[in-house]
C-alpha cells in the first residue's frame, strides 16, 4: 500500500515541472488524480489539452488512475469545475494542491495592469479559488458527519519569502500573498478536518530557467550533476508535497523551503528591534533610535 492509498487529488499546473512530478508520485503512492493543466505557455498564453493528457497517459500506463483537466483555475468557475470533476469522477476529494503558475517579468516602472493582473490571477486568485471550492465541499462533508481527513499543499517561492527578486513585483507579491493565504486557512479549515501548508521550491522548470540569473545557474547545475545526484531536478520536490498529503501526517499551517537535499520551515515576519516612548513620538526621536 503505497503513502496515498485512497486518497483523490488535484493538481493544478500539472503538466509539466514540479507539478508534474506531483502527479507522477502521487499516482504511484496510490493516489487518484485530476491532472489540471490550461496548457498555456510561460506567460499564460494560449491553451494546450496535451500536456495534462500526457501526464494521464503516462499514470494509467503504470496501473495508475488519472483523469485530464484543462479548466482556467484562474476563475472561480474554472476552480469549481476542478472541483466538481474529481468529486465525479472519483467520488470524493482529499488533497488539492495548488501549482499552477506564470511569469510576466517586468520591473515596477515598466510593468503593464495586464502583467501585474496576470501574473496575480494565475497565483494568488488560482490559489484561492480553488481553495474556496474545497473548502466548500469539505465544509459541507463535515457538516454531515464524514469528518474530513484532508490537506492542502500550497506553492509559494523564495522570490515571496526569502530572496525579493528585482523584476518579480507581481511574481513575489503573489507568493508571499499565498504563504499569508496558507496559515489563514490553516487557522479556518481545522474545524472541518483539514491541514494546509506551503512549499517554497527551487527545481529547473520552463520558468526559472527562463529567470534571469536563476536559469543560468540551474543550468550550470544540471551539467555538472550529469551521472550524479541532480538537486534541482523537480522530482526532489515531490516527496515532501507527498507526505504533507499523506493521512497520517499531523502538520499544519507550515511554509518550507525545498530544494535539492534540502528542507528549511521558514517563519514569517517577526521583531527584530524595537523602540518604544512614553509620551508623543517626535520625528527627530524615531530618527535617531531607528536602525
Amino acid at each position: 500500500m503505497g503513502a496515498l492509498a485512497g486518497r483523490v487529488a488535484v493538481i493544478t499546473g500539472a503538466g509539466r515541472g514540479i507539478g508534474r512530478e506531483h502527479a507522477l508520485l502521487f499516482a504511484q503512492e496510490g493516489a487518484a488524480v485530476v491532472v489540471n493543466d490550461l496548457g498555456g505557455s510561460n506567460a499564460g498564453e494560449g491553451t494546450d489539452t496535451g500536456p495534462a493528457q500526457e501526464v494521464v497517459r503516462e499514470i494509467v500506463a503504470t496501473g495508475g488512475k488519472a483523469v485530464a483537466n484543462t479548466d482556467d483555475v484562474a476563475t472561480w468557475d474554472g476552480a469549481q469545475k476542478l472541483v466538481d470533476q474529481a468529486v465525479a469522477e472519483f467520488g470524493g476529494l482529499d488533497v488539492v494542491v495548488n501549482n499552477a503558475g506564470i511569469l510576466r517579468d517586468a520591473f515596477l516602472a515598466g510593468m503593464s495592469e495586464a502583467q501585474w493582473d496576470a501574473v496575480i490571477a494565475v497565483h494568488l486568485k488560482g490559489h484561492a479559488a480553488v481553495l474556496h471550492h474545497a473548502a466548500a465541499y469539505w465544509k459541507q462533508q463535515s457538516k454531515a458527519g464524514n469528518q474530513p481527513k484532508a490537506a492542502v499543499i500550497n506553492t509559494a517561492s523564495a522570490s515571496g519569502t526569502t530572496l525579493p527578486n528585482a523584476g518579480q513585483a507581481n511574481y513575489g507579491a503573489a507568493k508571499a500573498g499565498i504563504a499569508a493565504l496558507t496559515l489563514v486557512a490553516a487557522e479556518e479549515l481545522a474545524r472541518y478536518g483539514v491541514r494546509v501548508n506551503a512549499i517554497a521550491p527551487i527545481a529547473r522548470t520552463r520558468l526559472t530557467l527562463a529567470t534571469p540569473g536563476m536559469g543560468e545557474m540551474l543550468a550550470a547545475e544540471a551539467e555538472s550533476s550529469e551521472g550524479g545526484f541532480d538537486a534541482f531536478a523537480p522530482a526532489n520536490i515531490a516527496p515532501l508535497v507527498a507526505y504533507l498529503a499523506a493521512e497520517m501526517c499531523p502538520i499544519t499551517g507550515k511554509v518550507f523551503a525545498v530544494q535539492g537535499g534540502a528542507i528549511s520551515e521558514l517563519a514569517g515576519w517577526h521583531d527584530v528591534k524595537t523602540i518604544e516612548t512614553e509620551g508623543p513620538w517626535l520625528i527627530d526621536d524615531i530618527a535617531a533610535r531607528l536602525p
